[in-house]
């Protein structure tokens, strides 16, 4: 983990925001096109494309930050077809928080 990297994605409200509505999707992306199917990943996720509507951003804006995201390790991936689809990764998050309890 690289903490700097975290706090870099977090320092943006859309990215913030993001990551709270990956939290609750069925919550915040009813939609039933906005997930992917259970059948395909047990795990699930939202479509880029529902995120970007939520977020109110360009597609390409909505891309960037949900790649930085991935890259710092918050998000996972999955493509079905032509759709890629992101999760919480919930195992870094529970380390982020342990590594806030124990080393900040």
């Amino acid at each position: 983990m690289e903490p700097i990297d975290v706090f870099k994605a977090l320092s943006n409200e859309t990215r913030l925001n993001i990551l709270e509505w990956l939290k609750e999707p069925e919550k915040h992306f009813p939609k039933q096109g906005a997930h992917l199917p259970k059948e395909v990943s047990y795990k699930g996720g939202v479509c880029v494309g529902d995120i970007q509507e939520k977020a109110k951003v360009s597609q390409s804006t909505v891309s960037s930050y949900l790649n930085m995201m991935q890259k710092a390790g918050l998000l996972e991936s999955i493509r079905h077809g032509q759709w890629t689809y992101y999760r919480r990764n919930e195992e870094f998050i529970q380390q982020l928080a342990k590594y806030f309890k124990t080393e900040i």
